[in-house]
């Protein structure tokens, strides 16, 4: 059986930003190396002669042309007066940035 110490279990959490109490860590310490240990197991199956495959279904992505296409051919400026507020050919919006 492979093992893993609680300190490991510490750490992955750290790096997942997960918090354990002190049974929780036991607990995971527990599973995690029971995982490990089936794939460990899953390493002894001969798989000579078997072809990589990513999925089982038989379906395939369909893919189109990535073109980009005009969505509007109009004055821009109609745009600019659309806005509830402009000022000549700009739209005024609300302050982003508070001055210092």
């Amino acid at each position: 059986m492979s093992t893993i110490t609680k300190e490991q279990v510490e750490h992955i959490a750290k790096l997942a930003r997960l918090e354990f109490d002190d049974a929780q860590k036991e607990k995971m310490t527990k599973e995690l190396g029971q995982i490990l240990t089936y794939v460990e197991k899953l390493k002894e199956v001969n798989t000579e002669g078997v072809e990589p495959t990513a999925q089982v279904t038989g379906l395939e992505d369909v893919f189109r042309k990535d073109e980009a296409v005009p969505w509007w051919d109009g004055n821009p400026m109609d745009l600019v007066e659309a806005a509830p507020e402009h000022e000549g050919r700009f739209v005024k919006v609300k302050e982003v940035f508070k001055k210092v």
